[in-house]
Order: C-alpha cells, then sequence, then structure tokens
C-alpha cells in the first residue's frame, strides 16, 4: 500500500483533506484512492458489515477524475476522493433500501442534496453503508442487511442510526460520509468508534432526499470523517438552501467557514449534568481533560449547570414529541406489508400510544423552555462541552445499563445528545479519551444556533492537543 512523504498512514487512513491534496499535486491516482478503499471493503466488510453497496460507478468516475487532472482542469475541493453515504439518504441511480426489505431493490432517480453537493465537490460516491430499520435505533441493525459491529471490538455495537458509516471510517473502508440524526445518530456512532462528526445547526444542510422526512424539525443530516478538518471542509460544501427543503431555506446561512470566531476572548463552559442523566466515571474525566486543555490553551474554562435542563429532562420532552409526528410515516411505509417484513423498532413505534393533546402542548411548551435556558446560557458562553454517551461502546442488544450505580434503559444512552435535537443547536462528537478497556470516549462541543466555525474553531484547538487523534482499531 502506498504511502506519503512524511505520513506513515496508509492510503486508507488518510484522511479527506490530505487525499485530495495529493491529488491535485499528482502523488496519488484517484484510481488508486478508491482501489485501496474497495480493497479495504473487500477484506475487512464481511466482519464488520458497515457496507450494505457498492457504487458500481466508483472506479469509472475515479478514471474521469483522473483524466480531469492529467488535463488540468478546475478541481473542486473534494476532488477525486471517494465518499459514503448512509443508506436512507437517496443515491443516484444506486440502491438505497432504508434497512428495510419493504424497500428492497430501491433505486432513486435522484441524488439527495447532500450527496449533490458532495459531488459536486469533486467527491465520488463510493458505497452505502448500513443503519437501524427506518434509522430508528441506536444499533443498527435491520431484517435486510443484518448487524453491524464496531472494528474495536466486534462483539460491540458501532451505535445507531449511522452505525455503518461510522464503523466504515473508523475501519478504513471510508474516509468520509455523511449520515443522519434524529436523537442521537451522527454523535453517538461516531463516539463509539472515535470518529467525528458535525451535526450543524437545524436547517443549514437540506434535508432533500432523505427519508423520512417528518418530523424534519429534528431531523438533521451530516458529515461524518476522522478529522476536524475534513468536518469544516464537507460543512462548506453541504451548507445552504436548495429551494425545495423549506427549513434550509428560510434558514440564514452564513459564517460556515472553519476560521471565523467571536472577536472578545472565547468563554466555554463545561458540564455532565444534572440534566443528562448519570454518567459512567471515565467519561466524566475525559470532558474534565478536554476543559483542561482548553484553560491549559488560556481559555476562560468553567463547570456550568443550565437550570433549563433540570427543570424540564430533554428526552422526556422529546419522546412525548416524536412519537406522534414520527407514526404517521412509519404507518404509511408498513401499510399492508406482512409481519415479516417488519423488524422490532417499527413495530415498537407502531404500538406505543399517541400522545395526548394536553402532553403534547405540555411537551411544545418545554422544548421553549428548554430553548429559552441554552439561549440565555449562550448570553455568557460561546460553546458548551459534554460528553456525547454516558459509557463506552456497549455490548450488541444490551438493553438495561448500571451507569453511576443507576439503572437505565437505552433510551437514556441519548440523554446528552437529544436536548440538540430539541433545540435544532449544532453540536460536534470528536475523541478525546479512551476507557481502561481501550474503547474510544468521545466528547460533544455545543455551540450557539449558527455558530458552527466557533465550535468548528475549538475542536480543531483541541484535536492539536489530544493524544489520541492518530490511533485506529487493531485490524
Amino acid at each position: 500500500m502506498k504511502t506519503t512523504s512524511g505520513n506513515n498512514a496508509p492510503l486508507f487512513y488518510q484522511d479527506a483533506s490530505s487525499l485530495a491534496e495529493l491529488i491535485r499535486k499528482k502523488e496519488i491516482s484517484p484510481v488508486e484512492v478508491v482501489k485501496a478503499h474497495l480493497d479495504r471493503i473487500a477484506a475487512l466488510n464481511p466482519e464488520i458489515n458497515a457496507i450494505v453497496s457498492i457504487a458500481n460507478t466508483a472506479i469509472d468516475e475515479a478514471k474521469r477524475a483522473e483524466a480531469a487532472v492529467m488535463r488540468g482542469d478546475e478541481l473542486g475541493p473534494l476532488h477525486g476522493v471517494p465518499f459514503t453515504v448512509k443508506d436512507s439518504i437517496d443515491t443516484a441511480n444506486t440502491l438505497t433500501q432504508r434497512g428495510s426489505p419493504i424497500f428492497k431493490g430501491r433505486i432513486p432517480q435522484e441524488d439527495a442534496t447532500s450527496v449533490a453537493r458532495m459531488k459536486k465537490a469533486g467527491g465520488i460516491l463510493l458505497a452505502k453503508t448500513n443503519l437501524p430499520e427506518f434509522s430508528y435505533w441506536i444499533e443498527s441493525d435491520n431484517l435486510l442487511s443484518g448487524r453491524s459491529n464496531n472494528p474495536w471490538d466486534l462483539l460491540r455495537t458501532p451505535g445507531g442510526s449511522s452505525g455503518g458509516e461510522s464503523a466504515a471510517i473508523a475501519a478504513g473502508m471510508s474516509p468520509i460520509g455523511l449520515g443522519t440524526d434524529l436523537a442521537i445518530s451522527v454523535r453517538g456512532p461516531a463516539a463509539q468508534t472515535g470518529i467525528v462528526s458535525l451535526k450543524a445547526t437545524l436547517g443549514r444542510i437540506p434535508m432533500t432526499g432523505i427519508w423520512p422526512r417528518a418530523p424534519r424539525r429534528f431531523w438533521h443530516v451530516g458529515p461524518m470523517a476522522r478529522s476536524i478538518r475534513d468536518l469544516g471542509l464537507a460543512f462548506s460544501q453541504l451548507a445552504g438552501p436548495d429551494g425545495h427543503d423549506a427549513l434550509s431555506s428560510t434558514n440564514a446561512n452564513y459564517n460556515i467557514g472553519i476560521a471565523q470566531f467571536p472577536y472578545r476572548p472565547l468563554r466555554i463552559g463545561w458540564m455532565v449534568g444534572p440534566g443528562f442523566g448519570p454518567v459512567d466515571a471515565e467519561v466524566t474525566a475525559t470532558v474534565r481533560a478536554a476543559a483542561k486543555a482548553l484553560q491549559d490553551l488560556g481559555i476562560f474554562v468553567e463547570a456550568v449547570g443550565i437550570p433549563a435542563l433540570e427543570k424540564d429532562f430533554a428526552l422526556d420532552v422529546f419522546n412525548r414529541l416524536h412519537v406522534m409526528e414520527m407514526k404517521p410515516a412509519f404507518r404509511q411505509a408498513t401499510a399492508g406489508r406482512s409481519d415479516s417484513e417488519i423488524y422490532k423498532m417499527a413495530k415498537t413505534m407502531l404500538s406505543l400510544p399517541v400522545t395526548n393533546m394536553d402532553d403534547y402542548i405540555d411537551a411544545e411548551q418545554a422544548a421553549e423552555r428548554i430553548r429559552d435556558g441554552y439561549a440565555e446560557y449562550f448570553q455568557r458562553y460561546d460553546a458548551l462541552i459534554t460528553h456525547v454517551l454516558p459509557i463506552p461502546a456497549h455490548k450488541h442488544g444490551e438493553s438495561e445499563f448500571v451507569i453511576d450505580g443507576q439503572t437505565v434503559d437505552a433510551t437514556y444512552l441519548q440523554g446528552a445528545t437529544v436536548p440538540l435535537n430539541v433545540t435544532g443547536l449544532p453540536g460536534i462528537s470528536m475523541r478525546f479519551g479512551t476507557s481502561k478497556a481501550g474503547l474510544p470516549i468521545n466528547i460533544q462541543i455545543v455551540g450557539s444556533w449558527l455558530a458552527e466555525s466557533t465550535i468548528l474553531h475549538i475542536a480543531s484547538l483541541l484535536e492539536s492537543v489530544s493524544t489520541v487523534r492518530d490511533l485506529h482499531p487493531s485490524l
């Protein structure tokens, strides 16, 4: 396998920015890069099961990309770089089966806006990645393509719902990709596999071409990668209205560069609770270490609390709102289908009672109180450092956990991530620690609305002092 001068990592562990630069300099060919990742998929995917289909155009597109380089054409920032896409996101002329036999063989005619923008930047669609049925659970398992395994430990989950994407990137089967996030789904899987991901402000990146779209006020699409600069690069290409998704068309889209941050000295708070549920001691220590690292860089950092999160538990608020809003999409998709085609999470959703109107209105008001609480917080601080998950990656099929002496069900893993879906705030998941069992531990960097540039800047500072950024699973 070729390596680059001054960098001992093989091609399949280079980040997207490095690959794009090497391709522009004619030091490597897009064909070499694509083949290196296809070889990696062939070697590892049988055990990990992150990839569910290969784009049959990848090699041809790589040859065209190589020809463009040789002609001296103007090149996009991701020219010749392969990328992968969660299988709930439409890809033209390439299978998009949504993790369900109901959609087996489905081939869209058009790319989702996010996919089209990655291609416009020069990216080459490499493959589609696994997910839970209908993108709905914290493990990536379904009746159509089976269960994905964590490359750090095959007995553990890479998370959900973008678990196939996180596993593929962590294992070197892809340098960069797209996932979606309803409550945890790009940030949690990134934490379970030690990669990075960004859930941008609601509406910054259009959801056009992604199913289910309802309730769109909670859904996001976001980049997943192995470096913060790749997140910034991808975000700069993905953000902006598309004229189809009204949330993106009515949301102000500015300050998308990585270099912009407040003109006064940064003020950052950190917390692991209360308001998020119980947190493992190793995870708490990792959040504290990230806060200390920023403090050592001369940034003002202090422990904080957000009273609104203590008054209204965001996970409870989310559950009371989204069941009523998600259920119609599930009911429509499964209408007239046999029981054998429907997996356990869709059955669970369909069995849940609809929230009564009084509770629904109360939950709406609670969501407003949580938003107001964050708004007040961001009057005084530029960012918030929290955990992503209360524990490192767990074993497959576990539905109950004892965390810091408290027994909780699996939904509590979303305790620190779901507030950002309820409020629409942006957040980055990045590794900053390692458990005693050798598993990655990520932190979450939360910014105010539209402040992606600020949290990307903070993440890049932490990346520069992190001691775990170059670690990969032993495969």
